[in-house]
């Protein structure tokens, strides 16, 4: 099917020739730049904190809302974003994504006050939704099942690649131009993928006509949105203040709102049958703990990189891109594509999860004294992030009809979010914990680092201050390495269960 066509008669699938669409690479290409961008975004304004504050005024409060906005609003509408895009059309809402996307960054450039761009970073969130469910929706119609995993995998590269490099192309942007040219760089990418996407992608929906689940699409965004919101705020304002306990509670108590609505529908938003599926079960669980793992060790990674052993923020952002390297060079070589066919789903998850578990452990155990030690274990956690992630992406797709393929998008990348937010609440209070227990007598009470060596008032002192914290970074990733490994273990077995049952179910 040629885009031409697709535009005269939306409804239909996509060519399913040999090979899926005949210019499927072209595409995939066009949809990496957009999910790239849009994924630089997530940790690309870490790196202005200090610019913001010193010229827009802006409060600690300000700063955490201008930062947390973003992820805030897009992890809150994903599966309501996928189900858009099923329903109204792939190719729409990834133009319509983009669109709010690149105004939402030329608002945010120019941006008086801290409150325009909190407005200007939640609009961002809106096309970010959009964008994270749409590319992976059309990566799974352009491409055959042959290739598809290949895809996905090249796909997840450049996820990874986005997290990775954030503060890195942060912090060389504002080397040369202020601080409104991280959002402004943004425009020219918007402006080609519209272009691109508006000549190349063809259209794709759900050829049923599923009747929109509006109070579903509600009920997800505020349940997300609150589960989130606590997450986030946990590690600022502690896991048991009124602020933390009543949004999580809020967003769980929604969600199961949610759930029990989607169960006494005829169309539903997200087929709670799905959850019946062993493959998606093990690939939900698999998904999540590999998000935790990354989201949690890069968060610890680049307080020990900085606090630990003394890197200013940039060379901090270059020292974790051996990461990213390793996940980008292992896609891209299609080595995950290749074993997945030979050694099948849950021995690769096995794989994949267990050199990410081994890559934190080597970390926590040789990078205490300096990077050296910790290079290899960033390179085998890439390769265990770039084995495991298109692995789970590929059976979550799998278990959920072509037709739901962006509800499956959304359920993908709300995983994602949750994890990371997960793994950087409960590691990081692994790490605060362990480092309150260490810290001596004179710097008791501390609540950072910085704060402990100030009232520290002797080199040994402040030796046994960084000796505590670089401590607890070791006793956390360690904590992480386990909970990746039980995560492998358990999606495998899952996936292994499920997959035993097609068997035996084929063969009868």
């Amino acid at each position: 099917m040629t885009a031409s066509t697709a535009d005269t008669a939306p409804a239909a699938p996509p060519d399913r020739t040999v090979g899926g669409h005949p210019r499927r690479w072209l595409i995939l290409g066009v949809i990496c730049l957009a999910q790239l961008t849009v994924l630089l975004d997530n940790t690309i304004l870490n790196v202005a904190v200090p610019s913001l504050t010193e010229e827009m005024h802006a409060s600690t409060a300000d700063i955490q809302w201008m930062i947390n906005a973003y992820s805030l609003v897009q992890s809150g509408l994903l599966l309501t974003a996928g189900s858009a895009a099923d329903r109204y059309g792939r190719k729409k809402m990834l133009v319509t994504g983009l669109a709010l996307f690149g105004v939402g960054s030329l608002c945010a450039s120019l941006a008086q006050g801290p409150g325009q761009l909190i407005a200007a970073r939640a609009g961002m969130g809106i096309g970010g939704a959009l964008l994270m469910t749409t590319t992976l929706a059309v990566v799974v119609q352009v491409f055959d099942e042959e290739e598809r995993t290949k895809a996905i995998g090249i796909w997840g590269a450049v996820s990874s690649l986005g997290f990775a490099t954030g503060p890195l192309i942060g912090g060389s942007l504002l080397e040369h131009f202020w601080w409104g040219s991280i959002f402004l760089i943004n425009l020219p990418v918007a402006l080609l993928g519209l272009a691109a996407v508006v000549r190349l992608v063809p259209e794709s929906r759900n050829p049923t006509g599923d009747r929109p689940d509006l109070l579903g699409a509600l009920l997800s965004t505020i349940g997300m949105t609150g589960l989130v919101f606590g997450i986030i705020s946990g590690p600022e304002h502690g896991w048991t203040s009124i602020r933390v306990l009543c949004s999580a509670f809020i967003g769980v108590s929604v969600l199961t709102g949610f759930a029990l609505w989607e169960r006494h529908i005829p169309h539903p938003m997200l087929d709670m049958h799905f959850f019946r599926d062993r493959r998606f079960v093990g690939a939900v669980a698999g998904g999540v703990l590999v998000a935790f793992g990354m989201g949690g060790s890069l968060f610890l990674l680049t307080q020990h990189l900085q606090f630990v052993l003394g890197y200013d923020a940039l060379d901090a952002g270059l020292r974790t891109a051996p990461l990213a390297l390793a996940v980008v060079l292992v896609n891209l070589s299609g080595l995950g594509a290749r074993l997945l066919p030979r050694l099948g789903t849950p021995l690769t998850v096995i794989l994949g999860m267990g050199l990410l578990a081994t890559g934190l452990a080597a970390v926590a155990v040789f990078g205490s004294d300096g990077y050296g030690g910790m290079l290899l274990g960033l390179v085998v956690m890439g390769l265990g992030i770039a084995v495991a992630m298109p692995a789970m992406a590929t059976a979550i797709m799998s278990a959920i009809p072509p037709e739901k393929a962006g509800v499956g998008a959304g359920v993908n990348g709300t995983l994602t979010e949750c994890g990371n937010g997960l793994g950087v609440a409960v590691l990081g209070a692994v790490l605060n914990s362990r480092f309150a227990t260490l810290l001596p007598a004179v710097a008791t009470g501390a609540g950072s680092l910085p704060a402990a060596v100030a009232a520290a008032r002797t080199p040994e002192e402040r030796a046994s201050v960084t000796d505590a914290f670089a401590s607890g970074v070791e006793t956390s990733q360690l904590v992480g390495a386990a909970a990746v490994l039980a995560g492998g273990l358990l999606a495998a077995l899952l996936l292994g269960r499920a997959e035993r049952s097609s068997r035996n179910a084929v063969a009868a």
